[in-house]
């Protein structure tokens, strides 16, 4: 199939008769006022979208042997395509140009016939594709459709020969099955792709079986007809309360087919605000449920966890905080946004080996410090809200001040995960007064339940001065070209700009290798990742910083309030290999959790955060701030004599 080729063929579009079944399609109706469509808008969104069904379509043939099949024809012409980066909007693709290619039978195809809107999504490809008209959408889904059936059945055929070939059959049987394993795998390639295939039908169906059985969603502030269970939720996805698990679905998101309830600065499209997945022998009924959905709220098995909480994590930005120091003693303003530059995309680069696993959730209420008097600082850290998830933190040094507080979003495509930070993260330097300000970029897992599955960053990171004007820096996480190099993923460019906007700096690199500057008095590499321990893989791909955030002296313990993650049981019996017990040591925790927030709420009570406070910026968003209290308790009169909340 050929997205990028001539104007389209309609006499080979038309030529296997498929399009025939175009027919049954329901059109969508003539448009209406605009008062109507208002007023129907938010309970129309959801049901615009929809996963594809390939029962819908009967290939030609009635024969078993897809050798006596009509192989559908070939399908070329425009479509246009959603960009992140670097143009946002719907693009139409160079002529001529062979953009990349996926295997639609791997895919999950989704469409929006209202407006023309095609998805998807093979994992490590995820393509947004919109039609111009009705007439091209309805011949491209049939094409899709047929293809991709086509495709299946193909795979089908040999799964079902090559299983044909492993039964035991009779000694008179024997002899006539040599023959016909011959014709069926003609080479021992044939025989390995036989093979693969298995091995990828069990990978995925064991993966969703295990979620299935063993994600629980939390339970929830619950109605009078209380939320939908699993079953009935596989099957569509609608307009929910606010108390059911997934949250307000009425929200416009500015991606294909998604609700998250995250505001966004990007316009939003023409009605698709979720999924309806019509029922399909051939989809796994758990991917409808959760595409589309936030998973921040799901209770994950402790197996699919590295023993590192999210708490932590924050702390591990913090691994090339001297960074922040050369900042701190530069006295040009250009050259210090360079170093500050470089370590917001330090924070970045422990993603490398950590694609695996997921970090444990923290508890509310729970707390994480660590003091490195060999970096020159010590951090605090809070889970301070619970719905949505917001762990806030602060660290001091006589170099700067850091903090920052993060809520994430996970967007599920079908094979990848996309995870969306929304929180700002500061930094200052007391010596010259600068305050720094960022957001942070996109993070994507593809091939979720794949051996196969990869991690990269793509968007703009803006930094600004609060304190000053007199620069700003832009740093691109260039999104990677499905059809470059190896050597071309994870690229990073970043560049200063002084207040006409002119380029005072320029620098870039790879976030997992490092970043040179080339315009600074003496050209250099600027940032560079510490060399991983040995036997890295072992231990979840944990840098040396990373597996010292666990530790927990002797002289230490007694320290740390009862909350501090390092005494969470579950995370540490995780760590230690224990991960049964770990499982049934975290379900106890989760429900101490539920508790606690329902006798908070029967006395009309809510959860009061310990060392943060809630504040605005100057941009008046909802930030979280520390009180000042941490420190002075721990020396003054000491946790042990204070009153703590217990949380396991």
């Amino acid at each position: 199939m050929d997205l990028s080729g001539s104007s389209l063929n309609r006499s080979q579009s038309l030529a296997s008769g498929l399009e025939k079944t175009s027919h049954t399609w329901n059109k969508p109706a003539h448009s209406q006022s605009s008062s109507t469509l208002s007023s129907r808008h938010s309970r129309q969104i959801i049901k615009d979208w929809e996963v594809i069904d390939d029962l819908q379509v009967e290939m030609q043939g009635a024969g078993d042997d897809p050798q006596d099949r009509t192989a559908p024809g070939i399908c070329e012409g425009y479509l246009l395509k959603r960009r992140k980066w670097p143009l946002k909007g719907w693009h139409k693709v160079a002529r001529g140009r062979v953009q990349g290619s996926l295997d639609v039978s791997l895919a999950v195809i989704s469409i929006n016939k209202k407006s023309n809107r095609i998805d998807l999504d093979a994992g490590d490809i995820l393509y947004h594709m919109k039609a111009k008209s009705h007439e091209l959408f309805y011949i491209w889904v049939t094409k899709l459709q047929a293809h991709r059936l086509y495709k299946k059945n193909e795979a089908a055929h040999v799964h079902s020969s090559f299983l044909h070939t492993l039964s035991l059959p009779t000694a008179a049987e024997q002899a006539q099955r040599n023959g016909d394993l011959i014709s069926h795998l003609d080479s021992l390639a044939h025989f390995i792709l036989c093979l693969f295939y298995l091995y990828l039908v069990a990978d995925f169906l064991c993966s969703f079986l295990f979620l299935f059985l063993r994600c629980q969603p939390e339970a929830v502030r619950r109605s009078s007809q209380g939320p939908p269970s699993v079953a009935d939720s596989a099957a569509e996805y609608f307009d929910a309360s606010d108390d059911i698990l997934w949250g307000s679905s009425s929200e416009v998101s500015d991606e294909s087919g998604l609700s998250d309830g995250s505001t966004t600065n990007s316009e939003p499209e023409e009605g698709h605000s979720g999924y309806t997945s019509i029922s399909d022998q051939s989809l796994n009924p758990l991917v409808c449920f959760f595409t589309g959905k936030d998973l921040a709220r799901v209770s994950m098995p402790a197996v699919l966890n590295e023993p590192i909480n999210l708490l932590q994590r924050l702390c591990e930005e913090l691994e090339y905080s001297e960074l922040l120091d050369t900042a701190n003693n530069t006295s040009d303003p250009y050259q210090r946004m360079v170093y500050i530059a470089a370590f917001a995309i330090s924070g970045y680069s422990t993603a490398t080996f950590r694609n695996r696993y997921k970090p444990v959730n923290p508890i509310l209420g729970e707390t994480y410090e660590c003091i490195r008097e060999d970096r020159g600082f010590r951090l605090i850290s809070e889970q301070v809200c619970h719905h949505p998830p917001i762990s806030a933190c602060h660290a001091d040094s006589e170099n700067f001040s850091f903090w920052q507080d993060q809520r994430w979003k996970n967007k599920f495509w079908g094979k990848s995960l996309e995870i969306l930070p929304t929180g700002m993260v500061n930094v200052t330097l007391p010596r010259y007064g600068d305050h720094y300000e960022w957001n942070k970029v996109v993070t994507c897992i593809h091939n979720v339940f794949s051996q196969q599955r990869y991690l990269e960053h793509y968007g703009e990171v803006i930094i600004k001065n609060l304190k000053s004007n007199i620069c700003t820096c832009k740093i691109t996480f260039v999104k990677s070209r499905y059809w470059g190099s190896e050597t071309n993923k994870n690229e990073v460019q970043g560049v200063v700009l002084d207040q006409s906007g002119s380029a005072i700096h320029r620098f870039g690199g790879l976030w997992h290798e490092g970043i040179f500057c080339d315009t600074l008095p003496t050209p250099k590499c600027i940032w560079k990742p510490n060399p991983q321990p040995k036997d890295y893989l072992l231990y979840y791909g944990f840098s040396s910083f990373a597996m010292e955030l666990n530790e927990l002296p002797s002289d230490l313990k007694p320290l740390l309030p009862p909350t501090d993650t390092r005494l969470r049981p579950d995370q540490r019996m995780l760590e230690d290999g224990r991960v049964d017990e770990a499982d049934i040591k975290k379900d106890k925790i989760e429900e101490m959790q539920r508790e606690r927030r329902k006798e908070l709420a029967k006395r009309g009570e809510e959860h009061v955060p310990r060392f943060f406070k809630r504040s605005k910026d100057s941009s008046g968003r909802d930030v979280w701030l520390t009180n000042g209290t941490y420190w002075k308790l721990r020396e003054n009169p000491g946790f042990a004599n204070l009153e703590n909340l217990t949380l396991w």
